[in-house]
C-alpha cells in the first residue's frame, strides 16, 4: 500500500456544507437561521446555560454542602489484597504497593485496613493502620511499620 493509494473510510469523509451561497444550494437567504429573533443575529453571543433573561438554572437551585479544601486524600488497601499480591516474607512499601498496583496514587499518605484474612508474614510500611489491620498483620507475624 501507498500513501496516494490511502482513501478514508466509505461515510466517514461528508462534504462541508456552504450556507448562504444562493436559493440552489438549499441553504441559501436565511443559512438556516430562520427569521429573525437573537439567534439570527450576526455576534450573537449566548454563554452557555444562558436562557433569555430568565433566572438560568445553575442560579435558580440552592447551594448545598461544603467541600474542605485542607482535607488529607488517603488512599486504602485492605489486609486481604496484602495477601493475594505479595508473598511471605516481603516488605510491602508505597512503591510495592504502586507497583503492584493496589494503590494508583499515592495521594497524601496510605492507610491499610483489616478487611478479609492475611496469613503471610510482612513487613508493611503504610502512614497509617487501622488496629484491626495492625493485630492481624502482627498476628500473622509480621510488623507494621508507620512510613513517615
Amino acid at each position: 500500500m501507498k500513501l496516494h493509494e490511502l482513501s478514508p473510510a466509505p461515510g466517514s469523509n461528508k462534504p462541508v456544507k456552504r450556507i448562504g451561497r444562493g436559493p440552489a444550494s438549499g441553504q441559501g437567504k436565511t443559512a438556516g437561521k430562520g427569521h429573525k429573533g437573537q439567534k439570527a443575529r450576526a455576534g450573537r453571543g449566548m454563554r452557555p446555560g444562558f436562557e433569555g433573561g430568565q433566572m438560568p438554572l445553575q442560579r435558580r437551585l440552592p447551594k448545598r454542602g461544603f467541600n474542605n479544601i485542607f482535607a488529607k486524600e488517603i488512599a486504602i488497601v485492605n489486609v486481604s489484597a496484602l495477601e493475594e499480591a505479595f508473598e511471605a516474607g516481603a516488605v510491602v512499601d508505597i512503591d510495592a504497593l504502586l507497583e503492584s498496583g493496589l494503590v494508583r496514587k499515592e495521594l497524601d499518605g496510605v492507610k491499610v485496613l483489616g478487611h478479609g484474612e492475611l496469613t503471610k508474614a510482612l513487613t508493611v510500611k503504610a502512614n497509617a493502620f487501622s488496629k484491626e489491620a495492625k493485630a492481624k498483620i502482627e498476628a500473622a507475624g509480621g510488623t507494621a511499620e508507620i512510613a513517615e
